[in-house]
């Protein structure tokens, strides 16, 4: 260093005098943004700030929906609710409800859900041809030839049960069923048979299960093929449940039938005896059942009786060791009477054939049928009237018809001249109940009008 440099000036080091004031003024600006944080706006209130509109959770996922909620005037809807739709469907012969729901345009996994919740409360196989479904369908959007979302479907079962199934608030299916109170009554009918009891009296409004109810109880006394005359006349009486509506439910028994033939009266009556049996009754108190019934066929036509005749098939005169009932292909074929089947399958010219032991002397037999009964094979037990078959033309035969025989101790006898014994008679205090209820029947048919 030259004799002419200034020396540099010493560094001076920070005074700890000074100390005190800084930390007083960091306290006072805490202090002060507390202040102005928290007790600022309480003791003095600025000017209130518009809250933000509440969103609801669905329109927090939606930004669009967020934006048009806001933008929507006073008065005015935010969006129309979309249409429902409906569409029917018939149930066709063979489908099951999977195959009516699929050919409808339904989704497999949709369809499955409905029918897995409906199993509940109905069973899907019971779905019968002719039933009509209505589909319901929510639209997607508002525009011409939407979009669909299947949303269930109703039926009726029954005239008093509706079936539904619907789509509900957390996307399954729910099924309930819903019954309208059903009203017990008593109806009649009668008219003139010009064609058959059968024809003529669905005619006039009986309902099928009736009439053959009816036909079974007369079939042990009169012969349809021979017996009934056109100017004949019928009555009957029977039993029904109906809606508030007056719409048929559902019928019961005949309690009082009866035929004018050649303007003789044959009537019957329902009776239940005092050990809770029930049987059909003439006026005498004398049961109509007997061991055989004289048909085993409803609304067939005798179209060949027993004994000498040329075969039409194999051309030469031989004997016809029973009675043939000319009847559409598919007309049940009943047992004439309670027994035994000893036979039932194919039977050289015989086609498919059932033979019934009815008791140690007595067996029917029925040829050439389309089908056998279900249930109905060697050693089974059948009832009176039971289904055990159906009209065909298996076998040597020339169209459907049933070959009826009857045999005594194994030989064919012909059914037509056989003396079939009575059954159970009423006596004492049982044909007095009896008497008095016939009493009552007579007296409400007599009041109400066809």
């Amino acid at each position: 260093m030259s004799p002419n440099d200034t020396p540099p000036a010493p560094r001076r080091k920070p005074r700890l005098s000074n100390l005190p004031a800084l930390i007083a003024v960091a306290l006072i600006g805490s202090l002060t943004w507390v202040f102005g944080l928290w007790v600022g706006p309480t003791l003095f209130p600025g000017p209130k700030v518009p809250e933000r509109p509440f969103v609801d959770h669905e329109s927090e996922l939606d930004p669009l929906k967020s934006v048009l909620a806001l933008s929507v005037p006073d008065g005015v809807t935010e969006r129309r609710p979309l249409p429902a739709i409906e569409r029917t469907v018939a149930v066709e012969r063979g489908d099951t409800l999977m195959k009516v729901l699929l050919r409808a345009g339904i989704s497999r996994i949709d369809a499955y859900d409905a029918i897995t919740a409906m199993r509940k409360i109905h069973d899907p196989r019971d779905l019968m041809p002719g039933t009509t479904l209505t589909l319901s369908y929510r639209a997607l959007a508002d525009v011409p030839d939407p979009p669909l979302s299947f949303r269930g479907f109703r039926f009726k079962p029954s005239v008093e049960k509706t079936v539904a199934v619907a789509r509900s608030w957390d996307n399954r299916f729910e099924a309930s069923l819903d019954k309208a109170p059903l009203v017990h009554s008593q109806a009649r009918a009668t008219g003139v048979i010009e064609s058959s009891v059968y024809v003529d009296a669905v005619k006039a409004g009986v309902p099928v299960n009736v009439v053959v109810e009816l036909i079974r109880a007369f079939s042990f006394d009169v012969d349809f093929q021979r017996e009934i005359q056109p100017g004949d006349e019928f009555e009957v009486l029977y039993d029904r449940l109906v809606t508030p509506g007056g719409r048929l439910a559902h019928t019961g028994d005949v309690i009082y039938g009866a035929l004018i033939l050649k303007g003789k009266r044959y009537a019957l009556y329902h009776h239940r005896m005092g050990d809770g049996t029930e049987d059909y009754f003439n006026d005498k108190g004398e049961s109509v059942r007997k061991a055989l019934m004289r048909t085993p066929i409803d609304g067939a036509r005798l179209s060949s009786r027993f004994g000498r005749r040329r075969h039409p098939i194999l051309g030469y005169t031989r004997v016809h060791k029973g009675i043939d009932f000319a009847a559409p292909r598919g007309t049940t074929i009943m047992a004439a009477g309670n027994g035994v089947v000893v036979a039932a399958g194919r039977n050289g010219g015989y086609g498919l054939y059932v033979r019934i032991r009815h008791n140690a002397t007595y067996s029917t037999a029925y040829a050439h049928m389309r089908a056998i009964g279900k249930g109905i094979r060697r050693g089974s037990r059948v009832r009176q009237g039971q289904a055990i078959g159906y009209v065909g033309s298996t076998g040597r035969s020339t169209g459907p018809h049933l070959h009826y025989e009857v045999l005594r101790n194994n030989r064919q006898i012909n059914p037509l001249g056989l003396k079939l014994p009575t059954g159970r008679k009423l006596r004492g205090a049982e044909l007095r109940r009896f008497l008095a209820a016939k009493a009552e029947i007579e007296g409400a048919f007599a009041q109400l009008t066809d």
